[in-house]
């Protein structure tokens, strides 16, 4: 049924009744009587729309039709009364991965340029000196625009003329193709709000839903794009922005093209291609010894530069840097300033700053786990995700290339990868194994001591196939429980922050938050494992959460929650995006998306049904 209403009139009504606390949302925070008369113009029919959810709808529809500038419309009450699962699930298929899909050319470079992270006057993109096409393509738009600035990256360029470039920020390139007519940005999707960029684990996660939705040609160009950012920049990126050329992210590449592979038999040269670079990636960023390979044999976060990271705001710092001021009787922002400037150096400080630098580096920043520790441990997290690499990459040599490949001249056989696995679990059950927790803990190589920080990396294992049947059942029903809170598992026990101290920053990777890369992480995990009905409950719980949020708050879909109180109103570090928006939720939050796409394949269908109707948790699953 469709009624027709004058759209500028209905919004505004709407919104001054149920509005109450005018925030241009209507949620269940807002006090009005959550019922609202639809007269339709024509036939003068009234409708009513009743309780927060059904508003909320209505208003998002309301919003939707403003946008494109109609006076009268034509509102679809199936759409009012839209099942919230279908609903989320449909506006992230059909509306969100758009919102979040960037391109970087003719047609997209100004959305991605000019937004909160540009400081300067005339915005800068960095292309390197390598990519040929990519130089002459860019210098021809700057000179036909005139309102940003080409600068040339050099083929070889050290960590100073990096830090050389933090006086001029700006967005880096990423891989153009060229067809007959023109030259095309190949596409990526960035997590969204502020996370204009392409982020590097982020990309994995986005990367399962685009599958899942049916969008592979998505799911390929983030791959492209992987592999144009470790051709043309070292490295994945942690993003595409200049200063972080200092640093990678999590190593899930491999990862992502397995999951291509799997969705569709693949191209053999195009997975030759990509393979190559994984190679070249595993050798060059996370196998040099002194750099990330470690003593051990066994790696680590180890992120480049000096100082403070360039993208933390004045002010996070302050705990840190008070006793430093203290020592040299300073004003904090004076000191501050100095030690950006470099004009006043102090080698405990910088110490500090190579952990948190390689702390940002693991994708978890920040944690109480890696604080001024990160680069002296070989942490669980990216031990898993290198032993998966080389289970990869001797998957992809034998079941698509015979059992030997020709990389960088060369030869490569399956069993010698399967071999590097072998080993690294080997030496994960040596120094991260505790059986009797039931645990894998961070090592400490430096001072040779395991870290007892109780993390959600130690179900890592379990999604990597690193454990053992025997392991992963010790994970699962002794471990798993210390996590478990009513809207999935959180960054870390309670237990493991309790001794922190109160005055210090709370930590958004730790209790009580919970991420979509943990829950995707874990569900892999159990179902490769065969651990189908405590997959089910997991699964649940996180997409209870998000519904529930969604139905109560306007169709919000956050980058993080408080599972303490099961909400997204998150009062931690950085605060959380994808909250902060008018009237309708346009993107959602990139892996919090793919979280739910992926969470509703997982899901048997009368959990579905459930879920609709949003029953708590607690009414399944007990202890």
């Amino acid at each position: 049924m469709k009624i027709v209403v004058e759209i500028d009139a209905v919004f505004e009504q709407l919104l001054l009744q149920e509005d109450t606390d005018n925030d241009n949302k209507i949620t269940k925070d807002d006090a009005g009587p959550r019922l609202f008369a639809l007269t339709d113009s024509d036939t003068k029919v009234q409708f009513e729309v009743e309780g927060t959810y059904h508003l909320s709808n209505l208003l998002q529809e309301l919003a939707e039709m403003k946008q494109q500038g109609l006076v009268y419309g034509e509102i679809n009450l199936d759409r009012i009364q839209e099942p919230p699962v279908e609903r989320i699930s449909r506006k992230i298929r059909e509306s969100y991965w758009d919102e979040l899909t960037r391109v970087i050319d003719r047609n997209g470079l100004q959305k991605i340029l000019r937004d909160e992270k540009t400081t300067n006057t005339i915005p800068t993109l960095y292309v390197s000196e390598k990519d040929k096409q990519g130089v002459a393509y860019f210098s021809a738009l700057e000179k036909e625009w005139g309102n940003f600035k080409v600068a040339i990256l050099p083929e070889k360029y050290s960590m100073d003329y990096v830090e050389i470039l933090n006086t001029k920020p700006g967005l880096l390139a990423l891989a153009t193709s060229q067809d007959d007519k023109e030259v095309k940005g190949v596409p990526f999707v960035v997590p969204g709000g502020r996370f204009n960029e392409m982020y590097g684990w982020d990309s994995y996660f986005i990367g399962l839903g685009l599958l899942i939705d049916g969008k592979l040609d998505l799911a390929k160009a983030i791959a492209t794009n992987f592999k144009y950012q470790i051709e043309y920049y070292g490295k994945i990126l942690n993003a595409n922005r200049s200063y972080y050329l200092t640093r990678t992210q999590p190593p899930l590449y491999s990862s992502l093209l397995r999951a291509i592979v799997d969705h569709e038999k693949p191209d053999i040269a195009w997975l030759a291609s990509h393979l190559e670079t994984v190679i070249l990636e595993y050798h060059s960023v996370w196998m040099v010894m002194g750099e990330r390979l470690t003593p051990t044999g066994l790696s680590r976060y180890k992120a480049d530069g000096i100082g403070m990271p360039f993208e933390v705001e004045p002010g996070h710092f302050d705990e840190v840097l008070e006793p430093f001021a203290q020592k040299y009787q300073l004003p904090i922002r004076e000191l501050e300033k100095k030690y950006l400037e470099r004009s006043l150096v102090d080698a405990d400080l910088d110490q500090y700053f190579i952990h948190d630098r390689s702390m940002r580096e693991s994708g978890h920043d920040t944690t109480n786990r890696l604080i001024n520790s990160c680069a002296n441990l070989n942490s669980v997290d990216i031990n898993s995700f290198l032993y998966k690499y080389e289970i990869d990459i001797a998957y992809f040599i034998a079941t698509y290339f015979e059992g030997t490949f020709v990389s960088q001249n060369k030869t490569y056989s399956s069993q010698e990868w399967l071999d590097k696995a072998k080993t690294r679990k080997a030496l994960m059950d040596k120094y991260c194994w505790n059986e009797t927790e039931g645990m894998y803990f961070d090592y400490d190589f430096v001072n040779q001591k395991s870290l007892p920080f109780e993390a959600a990396s130690t179900f890592f294992p379990l999604w990597a196939g690193l454990c053992s049947q025997d392991q992963a059942a010790i994970l699962v029903e002794k471990t798993l429980p210390k996590f478990v809170m009513t809207g999935g598992i959180a960054g870390s026990t309670a237990e493991s922050v309790a001794n922190v101290n109160p005055e210090s920053p709370q930590r958004q990777w730790d209790y009580p938050f919970g991420w979509a890369p943990h829950q995707m992480l874990l569900w892999e995990g159990l179902k490769k494992y065969g651990f189908e009905s405590k997959l089910q409950e997991m699964v649940y719980r996180w997409l209870w959460l998000i519904t529930t949020n969604a139905v109560d708050y306007n169709g919000t879909i956050p980058e993080k929650f408080d599972l303490e109180i099961s909400s997204h109103k998150v009062f931690a570090e950085y605060g959380n995006v994808g909250t902060e928006f008018d009237y309708i939720a346009k993107e959602g939050f990139g892996w919090v998306n793919a979280s739910y796409q992926c969470g509703l394949s997982l899901l048997a269908p009368k959990w579905k049904g459930y879920l609709n109707q949003q029953i708590h948790p607690d009414y399944f699953f007990y202890d």
